[in-house]
This record gives C-alpha cells, structure tokens and sequence, in this order.
C-alpha cells in the first residue's frame, strides 16, 4: 500500500511491487458546468476585479499629480529645462502605468462580457489540478493522461478518463 499526500489530500493505493511500474504525474482537466449560481460568482468576482482597477487608476491619477506638484515646489525654478524633464518623466510613467492598468480592466470586461454570453449547462474549462497515475507495461498511456473532472456549483458530477 503506497500513501501519497498533496496538502490535505491524502490517498492510498493498493501496490503490487511484482510488477514493474512508474508513478506519473498528469494534469487533471476541470471543467464546470454552467449554472445561474456560478454565473453570477464569476459575474461578482469580475466586477470586483473591476472595481479594484477603477480604483487603482484613481490612485495613480492621484499619485501622480502629487508627485509632480512636489518636483515643482521643491524646485528653485520651475521652468528649469531639468525640472521639465524630471515631471515629463513622471508624466510617462504615469501613464505606462495607467495605459497597463486600462488594458488589464478592458480584458476583464471581456471576461465579463463572455461570461454573460454562456448558455446554461454548456461546459467550460476552469483550470487544471495536478494528480498520480501508475502505469504499467501494456498500459495505454495516451488514455492515462486524458482525466477531466466536471463540477456542478462545486460538487463533482463526473470524472471522465482512467483514474
């Protein structure tokens, strides 16, 4: 019997040692099914996403202006070609950083936007998890590797593939 542990996971499997074998790591395919529930945590942790870059572009808006002013109080001469300099700079950088932080929130409005477009019970990718197949001479490994867990508001509904 081999115990095998993966944070709070742990499984045991039966092991004959006469044959010779490999423990595999594979990725395990999840895909959930679409449901109003679901629809609307993903709609919620979207918009949340959201906010928080709405927020952050006010933040480096206000930033910004504060850092500028400052460059200009503390100068001796504000229209000095080095303090021009020094504030385009920070001008720039500024809007690097609001031009990053826009894209990132026209992705998720995208990611918005198809969520709102998935029809009921449709299957979708979520992600992947990592788990261990053993494999033995004559095994196929083509089909030892292809795992897919399907889950329905959390709950497992279907593993499809060799376990």
């Amino acid at each position: 019997m081999a115990i095998f542990s993966y944070g709070s996971l742990v499984a045991t499997y039966p092991m004959d040692l006469s044959k010779p074998h490999l423990l595999l790591k594979r990725p395990v395919n999840i895909k959930v099914v679409v449901t109003s529930r679901w629809k609307e945590e993903v709609q919620k942790q979207l918009q949340n996403q959201i906010n928080q870059l709405d927020g952050q572009l006010q933040q480096i808006e206000m930033q910004g202006q504060r850092m500028v002013a400052e460059v200009q109080k503390q100068a001796a001469n504000p229209n000095d070609a080095a303090i021009a300099q020094q504030v385009s700079s920070l001008q720039q950088q500024v809007s690097q950083r609001r031009s990053e932080l826009l894209e990132r929130k026209n992705q998720t409005l995208q990611q918005l936007q198809q969520v709102q477009l998935l029809e009921m019970d449709q299957e979708v990718p979520q992600g992947t998890i990592d788990s261990f197949v053993q494999i033995e001479k004559g095994d196929n490994l083509v089909q030892k590797m292809q795992v897919e867990i399907l889950l329905r508001d959390g709950i497992v509904e279907d593993i499809r593939g060799e376990m």
